[in-house]
């Protein structure tokens, strides 16, 4: 057997034999793209610190690297379709590997948001390309057991990001939370010639490099909008971003409506199916980037975790990804799409609810079942919802459809953070005004409402004033932990709210098992390869 994989998948006469193998190097690519974003949350203070990041800097050394992410693999996906699925697979890996050599050299914080912009192009590159090589890898009877460990993986990446970045920051500085994608990418890019087989769309027509480019403008600006607003204020800059990308997706809609060959048809969202599923993705991916962004945070700055032993307290989150993703693999040929992904959503608005019990008192246990909650639910529903939207697409499509899935999941996780995070910020200020009201001198008072992390910092302030003393100091950290808990239980609930709207528009939108079978008996028009394959064994159909 040669040790590069030359032969391309469109001229193979059966199943590839490596494909398993082949799995596993999609899974390593898909990790480091993920864990780039939840490694980074555990890194925030060490960051904030040694770079004097002000709230501002730290949401946009976060998010710079989720706006090129979440608004360029629409396109980069029909790249990809088009050239070499594998090509774009392993550019995708050196864009990334550079972005994060960069990251892990620089010390200004605007060189450290272009590397992690840098990232976020390679990873716009990388993560439709994982998922088209797998469908196209992949025999349509593998692809929903293929696809559910692909899912796991992501689940797993929310995990294991926080834990190696923990471990890295032991003993070393937040800039080795870059450098360790490094000798990864790198493995994933061997991995990728020797074991991936190459793959590309045949007898596709020219990219609609226009409906392109709306995408990447209504998107981009669209997250921009959701970032500065709730954050920095509904100024001019964050208001002329929500109209820009109000007036692309019109103009994108009315353009992919009339073009011959449309980089997404958007007529797909009329399949039921296919928008369900797509909506199911995105409030998922909401809520957990969001919990996972101020659980890490209460670890650190209220129980007092360092970063290793938040990481390690992340680690039931992945487990619970995983016994979800195994159940989904039992339950789903038998009881279908809707029922486990609307059992997913409903698990996770009840784990985003409990955490509104959080308060100055709670511990490590209170945070464990809620998470554990939303890794049970990613794993419930997220393989299901994929699958689905996968199966909506042709195989010349494949990397469009990837683009299109991996987007509503960038899209809600940078939302979520956003949003919640925001509102989060909103009440840990008015709440810390209340508590502490003139006890503190004007600027110091200013600095402490910026983030929890500032409060306890003028609070370690005020224990090194004579005048003041350690009675005082320790009512401030006390002010400063009651306001966070304050706000955690306070974004939760309209978390929660938002997931359970979110969970009930999802249940109507979604077809019974029924419902799929009657728009297709075969996948690309709305049916999952699973269910599709149920459908043909029962009505006997060969398409």
């Amino acid at each position: 057997m040669p040790f590069l994989a030359n032969t391309p998948v469109e001229k193979m006469t059966g199943p590839y034999a490596r494909r398993w193998w082949a799995l596993l190097v999609l899974c390593l690519s898909l990790l480091i793209t993920v864990m780039a974003n939840t490694s980074l949350i555990v890194a925030a203070p060490d960051m904030t610190t040694d770079l004097s990041l002000s709230s501002s800097d730290l949401q946009w050394v976060i998010d710079s690297y989720t706006v090129p992410y979440a608004a360029l693999m629409l396109v980069l996906g029909a790249i990809g379709d088009k050239y070499s699925r594998r090509g774009a697979l392993v550019l995708g890996l050196l864009i990334f590997a550079g972005g994060s050599v960069m990251g892990s050299m620089v010390d200004e914080t605007s060189l450290v948001i272009v590397a992690r912009a840098i990232m976020g192009v390679g990873a716009a590159v990388v993560m439709p390309a994982t998922l088209s090589l797998l469908v196209a890898t992949f025999p349509r009877s593998e692809r929903a057991k293929a696809i559910t460990a692909w899912a796991a993986t992501s689940g797993l990446a929310v995990a294991v990001g926080p834990l190696v970045s923990g471990w890295l920051l032991e003993d070393h500085a937040w800039g080795s939370t870059f450098l360790i994608n490094v000798p990864i990418a790198v493995l994933a890019v061997f991995g990728a010639l020797a074991l991936v087989p190459p793959s590309k769309a045949e007898g596709m027509g020219r990219i609609d490099y226009v409906g392109g480019l709306l995408s990447i403008v209504t998107v981009g600006s669209l997250i921009y909008a959701a970032i500065e607003g709730p954050h920095s204020g509904w100024g001019v800059g964050p208001v002329t971003a929500a109209v820009v990308a109000g007036a692309g997706l019109a103009a994108f809609v009315a353009w992919e409506l009339r073009h011959p060959h449309p980089m997404l048809n958007v007529r797909k969202f009329a399949l039921r199916p296919f928008s369900g599923s797509m909506l199911a993705v995105l409030f998922f991916f909401f809520g957990m980037f969001a919990v996972i962004y101020y659980a890490t945070q209460f670890l650190q700055f209220v129980l007092g975790y360092g970063s290793l032993d938040t990481g390690v307290r992340l680690l039931p989150l992945a487990g619970a990804v995983f016994l979800g993703s195994v159940v989904t693999g039992q339950l789903t040929p038998k009881l279908g799409v809707k029922a486990m992904v609307v059992t997913g959503l409903a698990v996770g608005t009840a784990g985003m609810f409990l955490l509104t019990q959080i308060d100055k008192g709670s511990t490590y246990g209170d945070l464990l079942a809620p998470m554990m909650m939303l890794g049970l639910a990613l794993g419930l529903a997220i393989s299901p919802a994929t699958d689905t939207i996968m199966g909506s697409f042709p195989e010349s499509e494949l990397g469009v459809g990837g683009g299109a899935n991996d987007t509503a999941l960038e899209l809600g996780g940078a939302l979520g953070i956003a949003v919640l995070g925001s509102l989060l910020g909103t009440a840990y200020r008015d709440e810390l005004t209340d508590l502490v009201g003139n006890r503190l001198p004007a600027e110091a008072m200013e600095t402490a409402k910026d983030s929890v992390g500032a409060g306890l910092a003028v609070a370690e302030r005020v224990g090194q004033d004579p005048s003041a003393g350690p009675q005082q100091a320790q009512a401030a950290v006390d002010a400063v932990h009651q306001a966070f808990a304050h706000g955690v239980a306070q974004t939760s609930l309209i978390g929660g709210i938002i997931m359970a709207a979110g969970t009930l528009i999802v249940l109507a939108i979604l077809p019974g098992r029924r419902g799929f079978a009657k728009q297709s008996a075969e996948p690309g028009a709305g049916t999952t390869a699973s269910e599709a394959a149920t459908v043909r064994e029962h009505t006997g159909s060969t398409r």
